[in-house]
């Protein structure tokens, strides 16, 4: 987010201070060390700091202060954000477009490498680790996915609501690539983070019906259901199970349509 875009009067890079733990056993010690910050004020009354990498990107997660706090910590380093960061930002965000175009357009190898690029500016990007993860699975490379996805849960910012489609397109593509173990490990991290998202109770729901592990698969679309009796598709599912279970020696129906 540029300055201008701020909703307070707090947008840029700023220079603080951090604690970091030096030496081991007998000889550790706290030290402070200064570091760069992208600051932006979200209220009147708080500010989030996140630092910078090498590339002078913000790496997520936020961290949010006090203002009064923040005022008396922090110092403006205008021409650092001027000059290093806003360009960073710009670049990243034009690798990562050119890289969803050139996925889009089936040229998944092109679009490895532009992920690949992205990823060298910010190892932590939310989009670039589920774009490259996408992109080996539009490929069917699981081995290489799994790597991905071995990254993404660790990444709490790939759980936030701006990432949802980006998470919610991931996960389905791990099931239709035979991915279960994974694809429920993936929804089980998300659980940690979002317990009463009715939506992740039905995926998870979705992967255990392709593992014919109908009982559990019947009590999280239950569970979906409970927390929106309306979501059509936890309905349907729950009707496919109870059929399913009136005829075990049957393969389980085809529910592709209720992908969501």
């Amino acid at each position: 987010m540029t300055r201008q875009q701020a909703p307070g009067g707090i947008a840029g890079v700023y220079k603080g201070t951090r604690a970091i733990v030096i030496g081991t056993g007998t000889t550790k010690r706290k030290s402070a060390v200064a570091m760069l910050f992208y600051a932006e004020q979200t209220s009147e009354q708080e500010v989030a700091i996140q630092p910078l990498n090498s590339s002078f990107l913000p790496l997520a997660p936020a961290e949010m202060l006090p203002l009064d706090e923040f005022l008396a910590k922090f110092t403006p380093e205008p021409e650092i954000f001027e000059k290093k960061t806003l360009p960073a930002i710009k670049a990243l965000r034009k690798t990562l477009a050119r890289a969803e175009r050139l996925r889009g357009q089936g040229e998944t190898y092109s679009a490895e490498y532009e992920f690949n690029n992205a990823l060298n500016m910010d190892d932590t990007n939310a989009r670039a680790n589920f774009g490259l993860g996408l992109t080996y699975l539009d490929r069917g490379d699981t081995d290489q996915a799994e790597k991905v996805l071995k990254r993404l849960m660790r990444l709490e910012e790939a759980y936030t609501k701006e990432n949802k489609y980006l998470f919610n397109e991931f996960g389905i593509k791990l099931r239709k690539s035979g991915m279960l173990d994974q694809a429920l490990a993936y929804y089980g991290r998300a659980l940690t983070l979002a317990a009463t998202d009715e939506h992740l109770f039905y995926n998870i729901a979705r992967v255990l019906y392709e593992k014919r592990d109908y009982a559990r698969a019947l009590e999280f679309a239950g569970r979906a259901l409970r927390l929106n009796p309306q979501l059509k598709v936890a309905a349907q599912l729950v009707a496919v199970i109870r059929k399913q279970a009136t005829a075990p020696g049957v393969s389980p129906e085809d529910v592709s349509h209720l992908d969501e």
